[in-house]
């Protein structure tokens, strides 16, 4: 035993003089996502507010004054610009300064104070579509408002009491993220998609780089087992992808104000689960890989696409294809977006997470397991007899 954890302890020594030599890997696995979660946590917000909008107010009366000004006093709508006929909608659109346009027919104010039916037309710019979605939203709202106070209006000038008329008035509560932040949604799964990518594709260059420096071999000659040389070189790496974990976990905290409302201990293992799952990933990457640039470009493939796509972090898995999602279960971001969001904004713990905990230590488990056997089985000629595996 004392001299398995001799040799171990070689293999890791001899990683972390590695990074040593190379500031640049360390810099890539540290400083790297530290900076991508700023960058990806500024730039991505599913946030739709301010949208530019112009006015096209043929009417000109207070009665159009007023129904514009209910869109200058919300926070959602930004007006811009006022134009004179339909033609400045196409120019605003087609230049984007403006993605919504409020055009109110000449004659609005008479239609009203006829107690007829007025119309207005809110065009919406479709080419991007959740803000499309949205503003349409905003617009209905506003518009079943200003008909409310109309109605009020009219009943107070006939003398009516509506006060005494039964009315549904719905309450709606947003819960787990009740100001609707973006922040709140996105970084607990940006989390695991920056790990994600440092874990695997780091370890996806390993074994492949002790071929290119001709070390493989003294590997195979040495008394080294297999597993002692899986363990020697995971354990650094899961070392770092530890310190990557705290480090964002802390910015989120500190930074962004992200809740952590659930079992911190919850979030420990299935990080621990998650890291060694992706470790073992891009460990088999390693060991099928012809090349560096090889293993690069599978590294990415598998460990950027899937975890940003099919992992729940930007879209909900029940709005894509049914046969993605039973894809979506072949990778281990599926199962740990689920679990850091739970822990971080539901206050979930073990006993609301168990099976996304199964499934990773199951994932973790196969693929360690299998790259431990097929590790050496693609490494060129093995005419000589391996090192037993205990």
């Amino acid at each position: 035993m004392r001299a398995a954890l001799i040799r171990i302890g070689a293999i890791v020594r001899k990683e972390f003089r590695h990074l040593g030599r190379d500031p640049r890997t360390l810099l890539a696995v540290v400083i790297t996502p530290v900076i991508q979660l700023l960058l990806f946590a500024y730039a991505i917000s599913f946030d739709v507010e301010h949208v530019p909008t112009i006015v096209i107010d043929l009417d000109r009366t207070p009665a159009s004054l007023s129904y514009v000004e209910q869109y200058s006093a919300s926070p959602f709508f930004d007006v811009v610009a006022h134009g004179d006929t339909l033609a400045d909608v196409d120019a605003a659109f087609d230049a984007n300064t403006a993605r919504v346009a409020i055009v109110i027919p000449s004659g609005f104010a008479r239609s009203l104070a006829a107690d007829e039916q007025a119309q207005v037309a809110v065009l919406v710019d479709g080419s991007e579509p959740n803000a499309a979605k949205v503003s349409q939203a905003y617009s209905v709202a506003l518009n079943q408002l200003f008909s409310q106070r109309l109605t009020r209006q009219w009943a107070d000038e006939q003398g009516l009491d509506l006060s005494s008329l039964g009315m549904l008035e719905p309450r709606i509560r947003t819960w787990y993220n009740p100001e609707r932040r973006s922040s709140d949604f996105l970084i607990p799964g940006l989390m695991i998609v920056i790990i994600a990518i440092v874990t695997v594709q780091q370890t996806a260059v390993t074994l492949v780089r002790e071929r290119d420096l001709g070390t493989q071999e003294q590997l195979e000659v040495s008394p080294m087992r297999r597993i002692e040389l899986m363990i020697g070189k995971l354990l650094p790496w899961t070392l770092i992808a530890f310190l990557d974990v705290a480090l964002i976990t802390g910015l989120g905290r500190t930074i962004f104000d992200v809740p952590l409302r659930g079992n911190f201990w919850t979030l420990a293992v299935g990080a621990a689960l998650f890291v060694f799952a992706s470790l073992g990933m891009g460990l088999l990457i390693s060991a099928i890989a012809p090349s560096l640039d090889t293993a690069n470009i599978i590294a990415m493939l598998v460990a950027f696409l899937p975890s940003f796509l099919l992992s729940g972090f930007a879209f909900a898995l029940d709005q894509i294809p049914v046969w993605l999602q039973w894809i979506s279960y072949a990778f281990p971001a599926r199962f740990m977006v689920t679990i850091s969001r739970g822990v971080f904004l539901k206050g979930a713990g073990f006993a609301e997470l168990w099976t996304e905990l199964a499934a990773l230590t199951l994932y973790a488990l196969v693929t360690v397991s299998y790259t431990h056997l097929d590790v050496y089985k693609r490494q060129g000629d093995h005419d000589r007899q391996l090192p037993p595996l205990w």
